[in-house]
């Protein structure tokens, strides 16, 4: 029997055959199949990934989602469809989104993380007395966060102010240390 196997795919003439994946299998004894190329460009010599997809002919509607197959080139079956299924090589049972699709790491689909505790800030220091702080206007301008305020009443926000913010806590934090370790 090996031998007349072997007598029609000569008679046959010599056939293409490509390994590839299924990609879709919504029509009716057809499956898209996926077939990936890479040579290097003949310019840059870069590896360049090509992919390609034929309609194979799947009688038996045998094929699933996510199945590596042997497609082997066969007479024209309909407009498009010119290769027929010969063997599958691997089962594949997948999800119909991939998750390169929506571009979410393998890792962070494999395990997942707990959401990180938040970080505690310290307590804001006490604000000096009053009677410390100099009287004139112009230093008030510059120390009063109140007076950067525009008009319509909004905050101002942005890098600048949070760094300004934290650079006076930083001094005041420097001050009560430097006034704590002169009472001791």
């Amino acid at each position: 029997m090996s031998e007349a196997v072997a007598m029609t795919e000569t008679a046959r003439g010599r056939r293409r055959t490509l390994i590839g994946t299924v990609i879709s299998v919504k029509m009716d004894k057809t499956a898209v199949v996926s077939v990936e190329r890479r040579r290097p460009h003949p310019l840059y010599r870069k590896i360049v990934r090509t992919t390609t997809h034929y309609k194979a002919h799947d009688p038996r509607n045998e094929a699933v989602l996510g199945d590596v197959v042997r497609i082997e080139e066969t007479r024209p079956i309909s407009k498009d469809k010119h290769w027929r299924i010969a063997a599958t090589l691997s089962r594949g049972n997948v999800a119909e989104v991939q998750p390169n699709e929506i571009s979410v790491p393998e890792e962070m689909i494999l395990t997942p993380q707990t959401p990180a505790a938040p970080v505690s800030q310290p307590a804001a220091p006490v604000s000096q007395p009053a009677a410390e702080v100099e009287a004139t206007p112009e230093a008030e301008t510059e120390a009063s966060p109140a007076a950067a305020v525009p008009e319509g009443g909004a905050e101002p926000s942005g890098p600048d102010v949070a760094a300004e913010a934290t650079a006076a806590e930083a001094d005041e934090a420097e001050a009560t240390e430097a006034e704590e370790g002169k009472d001791a």
